[in-house]
C-alpha cells in the first residue's frame, strides 16, 4: 500500500522552493504591516476622540507646543483673511466630484502673526483650464477650528515648486516650503501647522474632514487577505514538495 508506514518525505523542486522562499516572507510581512497600519489609524482615531472632548483653546496659547500636543486640537482664533493671497490644495475629491482644498491666510488680531486656515473644498475644472472663483472673507472675523498635523509625509509626484504669481497650488500641505513664503508676507511670526475651519464658520465652505483615508478595520482585512495568502503558498508547497497529500488520504483511495 503506498505510503503506508511511512513518514513525510521532502522532495524538494528548486523552482517551487526558490517561489515559496521568496513569497512567503513578503506575505507575512504585508501582514503584519497592515496590522501596524490598523494600530495607527486606531490611535488617530482615539486622538480625535479626546480632542472633541475637550473645549477649544486660544491659538496664542499654543505657539511652542510639540506637533503631539497639537494634533486635532481645538482651537478659537480671530482676526482678518488676506485676501488675494491663498493656496489652492489640487485634486481633492468630494461626494464624487473634483475640486481644490481652500487654504487662507488669517492675519490675526494684534500683530499676534499668521496662521494658514483650511476652508474646505471646492469645486473646481477637471480640465484644469481655469482656476476656481473663490469666495472671499473681508473683516474681522472670529473662527473655530482645529489643528491638523500630517501622520504621514505627503505623497508628492513631483518637487513642489512656490511660484510667485497668487493662488499657488499645492500638491499637498508641505509646511517647511509654505512657511518661508508666509514670512515673506509679513506679520509677525507664522503657526507652523494648518488648522482646519469646523462647519459653519465664517468662510468655510463644503467642511467633512476625514481622518485617514482607511478605517483601522480595513487594514485588518487586508491582512487577513494577505496572511490566508501566505498561509495557501504554504500549503501549495507542502502538497507539490512532500508525500503529505498520499499520508492525508484515507487507506482505501491510496
Amino acid at each position: 500500500m503506498p505510503g503506508a508506514g511511512r513518514g513525510l518525505i521532502l522532495d524538494l523542486e528548486w523552482r517551487t522552493t526558490l517561489a515559496t522562499l521568496l513569497l512567503l516572507p513578503l506575505l507575512t510581512g504585508l501582514g503584519f504591516w497592515q496590522l501596524q497600519r490598523a494600530g495607527e489609524k486606531a490611535s488617530i482615531a482615539a486622538a480625535w476622540e479626546l480632542r472633541q472632548s475637550q473645549p477649544p483653546v486660544p491659538l496664542g496659547q499654543l505657539w511652542d507646543e510639540p506637533a503631539q500636543r497639537l494634533a486635532y486640537q481645538q482651537v478659537t482664533l480671530s482676526g482678518e483673511f488676506i485676501g488675494d493671497e491663498y493656496f489652492l490644495l489640487d485634486n481633492r475629491i468630494y461626494a464624487g466630484r473634483f475640486g481644490v482644498e481652500v487654504l487662507g491666510i488669517v492675519r490675526l488680531d494684534g500683530g499676534g502673526g499668521l496662521v494658514l486656515v483650511n476652508r474646505g473644498w471646492l469645486a473646481a475644472d477637471p480640465a484644469r483650464r481655469a482656476l476656481p472663483a473663490v469666495p472671499r472673507v473681508t473683516g474681522r472675523v472670529e473662527l473655530t477650528g482645529h489643528v491638523y498635523v500630517a501622520p504621514d509625509a505627503p505623497y508628492l509626484l513631483g518637487e513642489q515648486e512656490m511660484g510667485p504669481d497668487w493662488p499657488i497650488t499645492l500638491q499637498a500641505v508641505e509646511m517647511a516650503k509654505i512657511l518661508p513664503v508666509l514670512e515673506s508676507i509679513g506679520g509677525g511670526r507664522v503657526f507652523p501647522y494648518p488648522v482646519r475651519l469646523a462647519g459653519g464658520e465664517p468662510g468655510a465652505l463644503a467642511v467633512d474632514w476625514q481622518l485617514v483615508n482607511s478605517s483601522p478595520d480595513k487594514h485588518r482585512a487586508y491582512a487577513v487577505q494577505w496572511f490566508t495568502m501566505a498561509a495557501v503558498l504554504l500549503v501549495f508547497f507542502l502538497l507539490r514538495s512532500s508525500n503529505l497529500w498520499q499520508l492525508l488520504r484515507p487507506a482505501g483511495r491510496q
